[in-house]
């Protein structure tokens, strides 16, 4: 099972962790497109014309059987015209966990932090209108602009991001929301910051071991058995802060330079 991954920068590594340890017997090809990070503050029509641009090149560089599409904003631009392109590939996106963020809130106020894209794009607001109207539910919606770059620099307990996290949180400290959507997949990095700022018990939604395991289910029924050693390999087509691969991933893994023109 060769599986292609992809994300503006570090934040899909979220995801890849939890492939890591619930896929078995795979190759896994990570893409960090960080000449073009980050995703949530380009057009539509920017996004979808890189994930087809990496889809082409996974496909046709490794043969990949199963795309992740490891960040939400490129699912909403994406997802549709990729499996409409590759209906014989496995394809897995991420959207933010506004199911399961209703479903674990106690106080009924349920906090959503995303890229600017993410916000605006249809994809989300279908996932809300879906959602929201089956309880009383007060949804608390915070784009975050500046924040996957901060992250990008390793910055993820720094003064700045502090600052920016507590511009963003503590009004809904105040409202007394108690579960938050992680609804960008870099945002698990700064996890303890908001916790810190939230002070009470808070529940974080972040989507990675959900994907893993759908994976794993489309994997099973294509035949794979879950087995063996699975190897990665990670790219990125610009900088990228490799000191933090190895603190997410828990291991040095090298970083090779891609041009995704074919």
């Amino acid at each position: 099972m060769k599986v292609g991954v992809f994300d503006s920068g570090l934040g899909g590594l979220t995801v890849v962790k939890s492939i890591l340890s619930t896929l078995k017997g795979a190759e896994l090809y990570y893409i960090a497109d960080t000449q073009h990070a980050p995703y949530g503050e380009k057009t539509q029509a920017e996004i979808l014309s890189y994930s087809l641009d990496i889809t082409r090149y996974f496909i046709e560089k490794h043969h990949i059987d199963a795309l992740v599409v490891a960040c939400n904003t490129a699912t909403s631009a994406a997802i549709e015209t990729l499996r409409e392109t590759y209906p014989e590939l496995i394809i897995v996106g991420t959207e933010p966990g506004i199911k399961p963020a209703i479903e674990t809130t106690r106080s009924g106020k349920v906090g959503v932090l995303a890229t600017p894209a993410t916000l605006q794009g249809e994809k989300y607001q279908q996932l809300v209108d879906a959602h929201v109207g089956k309880r009383e539910i007060s949804l608390y919606e915070q784009a975050c602009p500046g924040l996957v770059e901060q992250i990008e620099q390793g910055k993820t307990e720094h003064p700045e991001t502090e600052t920016m996290l507590r511009n963003w949180l503590e009004p809904m400290q105040k409202e007394g929301v108690d579960t938050i959507v992680l609804g960008c997949t870099h945002y698990p990095l700064v996890s303890s910051l908001i916790e810190k700022i939230m002070v009470h018990h808070l529940n974080l939604i972040h989507t990675g071991d959900a994907i893993a395991k759908r994976l794993l289910v489309l994997a099973r029924e294509k035949g794979h058995q879950n087995e063996g050693t699975t190897k990665l390999h990670i790219y990125a087509t610009g900088e990228i802060e490799e000191k933090s691969i190895s603190n997410l991933i828990g291991k040095k893994v090298p970083v090779s330079s891609v041009s995704l023109t074919l």
